[in-house]
């Protein structure tokens, strides 16, 4: 009989798995009822060609179907079909012990809306993680994860994880590959829900076959999300670091050449100063439309930062400081223009010239990117409104406040 509710659905993404996906079951079902809970095992299968779903229902589980491929889409099936209020997910390989599923159920009872587990707390069993995934694989991207998001995890990979299905239904979860088990988190962590972790045990799995897992293609995919999902790292604090280095090293060499002990830093140091600065005012500018971007297409909510800088980075805001920027490099280059008037457009010395040419033309160049910025960052704003049954697009002026 197909229970239409209950209070756990343990869920198994399987695509070949007839080794073990029978012992997986069992020991789940043993859990249910061993613990009095009201659950039911469910096969997310993602296109077997194996024995896997005949073994699954002849235990009695239940398997739902799912066609489009990868571990994100398997598991998004499984999610949508459970109907348990709680769904603790593994991995059908009989590399965790779901005999061992309380520590993660009576966290959720607590109200958690995500549950990790962590195997370098709970045990690594020999063989059961390869050297790369251990040492440099989950660390690094563990790191990075808790860096970006601020997250109290410290096994972002752990595939032994539970979570209030209505809490993840409602945060949009929808990447199809291995970067299912990164955004699940994060996204977890942005919408503001209630995280924390177990200790989990990993065993060997027990294929005689290779794993699924691609270790550098699926390693870059989980960086490339946490790097996409965190603008503010990937755009905003590298581009606030070479805008300050490029503001300093030009500050210092437009009054003359710098000396590091032996070496004299001059014009063409000043030259990359200005790329430099170029740069920064590019990642600063990407930070800010992917932020607008992300917030109006409901990919991220807005944070502190992002409405401080919406609250300055005004349209109108934008033009002024740009005609300021533009004057003020007219200015610098009409006086090189002067400069060179005096000696009847001959040839001028580079060192001294180059001191004015190049942050008038700096200056003129951020002017402009200043105000295209703005517009670009105006018409991303933009909201779509019925009127009289037709979608008009008006600008969103309660962003943008007077100059003062």
């Amino acid at each position: 009989m197909i229970m239409q509710s209950c209070e756990l659905t343990i869920l198994m993404p399987c695509l070949n798995e007839e080794e073990t996906i029978g012992i997986c079951i069992e020991k789940a079902m043993h859990f249910l009822q061993t613990n009095g809970v009201s659950g039911e095992v469910l096969i997310a299968d993602n296109g077997s060609t194996d024995g896997s779903k005949s073994i699954a229902r002849d235990l009695g589980a239940r398997v739902v179907e799912v066609e489009e491929k990868g571990y994100g889409s398997a598991l998004l099936g499984g999610i949508g079909a459970a109907h348990g209020t709680y769904i603790i997910m593994g991995d059908s390989d009989d590399s965790y012990d779901f005999l061992n599923l309380m520590p993660h159920l009576e966290k959720l009872r607590e109200g958690y809306d995500l549950v990790m587990g962590n195997r370098f707390k709970g045990g690594i069993e020999k063989g059961a993680m390869p050297f790369l995934h251990r040492y440099l694989g989950n660390p690094v991207l563990s790191f990075i994860g808790k860096l970006f998001f601020d997250i109290p995890v410290n096994d972002f990979h752990c595939g032994l994880r539970g979570f209030n299905r209505e809490s993840m239904m409602e945060i949009g979860l929808n990447t199809q590959g291995m970067e299912f088990a990164s955004e699940m988190v994060v996204k977890s962590a942005l919408n503001n829900l209630k995280i924390t972790e177990v200790p989990t045990t990993l065993s060997p799995d027990g294929r005689s076959r290779p794993p699924h897992l691609n270790t550098w293609r699926d390693g870059w995919r989980h960086l490339r999300f946490l790097l996409i999902y965190s603008p503010q790292w990937l755009f905003f604090y590298p581009g606030i670091v070479f805008m300050l280095l490029g503001t300093v090293f030009s500050v210092l060499l437009i009054q003359e050449p710098l000396y590091l002990d032996e070496v004299r830093l001059d014009i063409h140091t000043l030259l990359y100063s200005a790329g430099s600065v170029f740069i920064g005012f590019q990642l600063i500018s990407f930070y800010v439309l992917s932020r607008v971007y992300a917030t109006q297409s409901e990919l991220l909510p807005s944070n502190g930062l992002s409405r401080a800088i919406d609250q300055i980075f005004t349209l109108e805001r934008s033009i002024a400081v740009g005609l300021i920027l533009i004057l003020s490099g007219l200015g610098l280059s009409g006086y090189s223009y002067l400069i060179w008037q005096s000696v009847e457009y001959g040839d001028l010395a580079a060192s001294n010239t180059f001191r004015i040419v190049i942050p008038g033309l700096m200056l003129l160049i951020l002017g402009i990117q200043f105000i295209f910025t703005g517009f670009f960052k105006s018409i991303l704003e933009l909201k779509t409104v019925k009127t009289g049954g037709r979608e008009t697009s008006v600008p969103q002026m309660a962003a943008s406040t007077p100059l003062s």
